[in-house]
């Protein structure tokens, strides 16, 4: 925050100036574990760095990194610096270098609770102390001193000094022992934000991949509290096959040693690529029963994390501008990977219909940018790990396999590696090698498709001879524009598969294909010419290409009669996701997408696409379907909910899938009391098993609906005393519908500071309740009244939960939209990455408003079926 930011500009003269041959970094985190609190300030460990590093103009000056409370001495080439003069708690002033130089800065750094930096954890269960790091884009510089910008990479030694009977991990293995002292192995070179720490008295698995000559330790941690639950087989298992896949198509060894992977508490992120000790969300450790969706997610990020070990952390970006390079690459390769390489070969079903659909949201922002940004500065960097980084980078990748072919794109990335090896790269570096080996013109695809901002829409339109066969299909390709935001070109070159269907034995199934390069407005496909009359029609079959796929008119009647007939998974994903972006664009009114989730959804297989369209039916009722229809569509869902769950196969995850979206859409007092009757036995629905995990999911809706009191809650952690029952305990609580509560839970995190991260947002879930508008109401203006002073107060990721999470979004009305206008006019100079969350959050209610009036504007029509 307020002298923590870091400019382009300062990083590329520093980088010019500087080069780093090496960090030896020596931690002592014993008072990790003392008793008592400070008087005064933040709990504190020592961190002693000493660089060494080049400067190509002598005499020149510079600056370090460090954001800590205080530091005990600054020591450059022998030169005693006194603090007080070059320290401004955040850069260390370094003038008069030398051609080769040796910083030595003496500092006690701060732990954190807010999961950047050194997070330290207190497991409420039997009261031991966690710490692990997490730096990504600019935090390691609250753990040690640095030059903190990823394209001054070296080679790291880190010493530990921890308490009695921990266990330490960093990125290199662990080379002696003397004490309580541990020394690592030298890292290759690489950059600050990939460094890692975890210390603590963790659960560790070991295990060996080996392939040809390779030989590659592995181990897996976790909480001692949560290692009943840990399926380390289960990890262990997609880590060799992703190592198998990566070595098989990269021929480039995995370059980092040793392969850790830690499952750590209150993270703020799904993983991190830390080379040899990645970090990962506890939460993919499973208390209770979950679905295959929920093993195919973590396996997906087990594979993307692996994927960073080339793309990111062997060759990294120069800067965040191409962050992409990274993000987009390993999203991309997590899907790819789980396809051809584990058990779930249908993640490209998951990719289209969940991953795309990030994308979508972000692309259709007032804050889109192209996939390669314009980043100023870290508070841009933070906000830019984002749908369009990620998902639609990735989408664009397979775009990309599509145009160019498989074995050219996977050429391409063997030659990058080897010719990028422990370097920095930007966006030219890839084309040119890509277009090596695929002998297209790839600046004109990188204009269109890495540089331009904005999702295009491709819409087909058939003719027919007096027979019924097609006579022309052409796709029509349009820039979605809409208002307040960039319109993208509709020239796009597109690789599409276009997909006929019918109906054949009650199924609908494809029964022509043809691939095309679209290009411009109008393209004939005409390799379909002749065809019978489709009963659908997917221009983006396949999923091939990152577009707004539209029906003709035949093809939207066929999917309100008979889309559970769609045969093929994906494609059936393809037709919900399409219909889902009609509702968010007041295209399709709220009330029939719920018709048509209500009427269909019961037969869909996939039970991480039923999961999105569980999501997506609360979403239309909450905040696209007009005020006067809201409550009649929530008991419609309860109704059709409790209807599925009973028809569901018992023990099925198809059940359990349907009992948390009951729990979530209950409205009556007899949904209330059946929820009830299963916490305390004495109802029960055959097959289902209340675990601890689902106790909590019945519990939440239970209590926003004052049908539990605090009591109650107060007896649940009782016999859930850990840290997720903690933070369960604490989202229930701030639902409970009481004025009294709304201010508690508002004071705990806008007022005070107490909270963890994990905590802070437990308390803003809870907080804010959809069937709770009126007492909500009052937070509206104070919410305005406060943001800047949180953005400047507090870390960025505190700020971030407290701006997205508080937003007034439950007061949909033309009255919040010109607050936020207000806000936005009277605050022209606010920090530009503050203008931007409330500037999405502003667009994300005028994209309600519209769909509500569209919903409105429907005729009434109930969406009973």
């Amino acid at each position: 925050m307020p002298g923590e930011n870091l400019s382009r500009d300062e990083a590329r003269e520093r980088a010019e100036l500087l080069s780093v041959d090496g960090y030896e970094v020596a931690l002592d985190l014993t008072s990790a574990v003392d008793e008592a609190e400070p008087a005064e300030g933040p709990r504190t460990f020592r961190s002693v760095t000493t660089i060494r590093f080049r400067a190509a103009t002598p005499g020149s000056a510079t600056f370090a990194d460090l954001v800590a409370p205080s530091v005990n001495s600054v020591t450059l080439n022998g030169r005693a610096l006194d603090p007080a003069a070059v320290f401004d708690g955040a850069r260390i002033a370094l003038t008069g270098l030398d051609s080769e130089n040796v910083l030595v800065v003496d500092a006690n750094c701060a732990y954190s609770r807010t999961g950047e930096g050194m997070h330290r954890f207190v497991d409420p269960e039997d009261g031991e102390v966690y710490l692990y790091t997490q730096y990504e884009p600019a935090d390691a510089r609250r753990v040690y001193a640095n030059f903190e910008q990823p394209d001054l990479k070296a080679p790291y030694r880190f010493e530990v000094t921890a308490p009695e009977g921990w266990h330490v991990w960093s990125n290199g293995a662990e080379e002696s022992r003397e004490g309580l002292t541990r020394r690592f192995a030298e890292t290759a070179p690489i950059s600050t934000y990939i460094t890692c720490v975890v210390a603590g008295p963790y659960h560790y698995v070991t295990d060996t991949y080996t392939r040809g000559d390779l030989t590659i330790p592995l181990g897996a941690m976790c909480r001692k509290g949560l290692a009943k639950h840990f399926d380390a087989d289960d990890v262990f298992l997609v880590t060799k096959q992703g190592f198998d896949f990566f070595h098989e198509h990269f021929d480039y060894p995995y370059p980092f040693g040793k392969y850790d992977q830690a499952f750590v508490p209150e993270y703020n992120l799904g993983a991190m690529e830390n080379p040899g000790m990645v970090t990962f969300r506890e939460e993919y450790i499973f208390r209770g029963k979950v679905t295959r969706a929920a093993y195919e997610r973590r396996c997906n990020t087990i594979l993307h994390e692996m994927a960073h070990m080339w793309f990111g952390d062997l060759v990294t970006m120069k800067w965040w501008d191409d962050l992409w390079l990274k993000e987009s690459f390993a999203d991309f390769m997590g899907s790819f990977s789980q396809v051809e390489a584990t058990r779930f070969d249908q993640a490209w079903v998951t990719f289209a219909n969940n991953r795309k659909a990030w994308a979508y949201r972000a692309d259709q922002l007032p804050s889109t940018h192209p996939i390669t940004a314009d980043i100023r500065d870290l508070e841009d960097a933070k906000l830019n790990f984002d749908g369009i980084t990620y998902a639609k980078g990735a989408a664009v990748l397979k775009q990309l396999v599509a145009y160019v072919g498989r074995d050219a794109f996977l050429e391409g990335a063997r030659r990058y590696f080897k010719a990028n090896a422990y370097g920095n790269t930007t966006l030219d570096d890839l084309l040119s090698v890509l277009a090596e080996v695929s002998g297209r013109d790839m600046a004109e695809w990188s204009r269109a498709w890495l540089q331009t901002a904005g999702v295009n829409v491709l819409t087909p339109v058939l003719t027919y001879d007096a027979g019924g066969r097609v006579t022309e299909l052409a796709v029509v390709q349009e820039a979605d524009a809409l208002p307040g935001q960039p319109t993208p070109s509709a020239g796009r070159p597109h690789r599409v598969a276009v997909g006929l269907y019918r109906l054949e034995g009650g199924s609908l199934v494809r029964y022509a294909r043809a691939e095309a390069d679209v290009a411009g407005v109008r393209t004939a496909v005409p390799e379909l010419a002749g065809q019978e009359r489709p009963d659908l029609v997917l221009v983006n079959d396949d999923d091939l290409t990152y577009c707004k796929m539209r029906f003709d008119e035949g093809s939207l009647e066929t999917l309100r009669r008979r889309l559970g007939d769609v045969a093929d998974p994906l494609a059936r994903a393809l037709c919900w996701s399409a219909l889902w972006n009609l509702t968010r664009d007041g295209l399709m009114p709220a009330r029939d997408f719920v018709a048509l989730v209500l009427a269909h959804s019961g037969r869909e297989t996939d039970v991480g696409v039923l999961q999105m369209l569980h999501s997506q039916a609360l979403t239309a009722v909450t905040h696209y379907a007009a005020a006067d229809w809201r409550e009649e569509g929530g008991r419609v869902l309860s109704a059709v909910a409790l209807q599925e769950l009973r028809r569901a196969e018992p023990g099925s995850e198809h059940q359990l899938t349907w009992a948390r979206f009951f729990a979530a859409s209950a409205a009556t007092e007899g949904d209330f009391q059946l929820l009830l009757g299963l916490l305390d036995g004495s109802a029960r629905i055959d097959g289902l098993e209340v675990d601890q995990e689902l106790r909590w999911d019945f519990l939440l809706p239970l209590a926003a609906h004052g049908a539990v009191d605090e009591a109650v809650l107060t007896a649940e952690l009782v016999r859930d005393d850990t840290a997720s029952g903690k933070r369960h305990q604490v989202r229930c609580l701030a639902a409970r519908p009481s004025g009294a509560v709304k201010d508690q839970a508002w004071a705990a995190v806008v007022e005070s500071d107490a909270l963890s991260n994990a905590l802070v947002e437990a308390t803003i879930a809870g907080m804010q309740q959809s069937s709770q508008r009126a007492l909500l109401a009052p937070y509206a203006g104070r919410y305005f009244e406060v943001i800047e002073r949180i953005w400047t107060q507090r870390s960025i990721q505190i700020a971030m939960h407290v701006v997205k999470g508080l937003y007034p979004s439950l007061e949909d009305s033309e009255a919040t939209l010109a607050a936020t206008d207000a806000w936005l006019s009277a605050h022209a100079d606010a920090a530009p990455a503050l203008r931007r969350l409330v500037l999405e959050a502003r667009d994300d209610l005028a994209r309600a408003l519209r769909a509500q009036a569209c919903d409105a504007a429907s005729g009434g029509a109930s969406a009973a079926v």
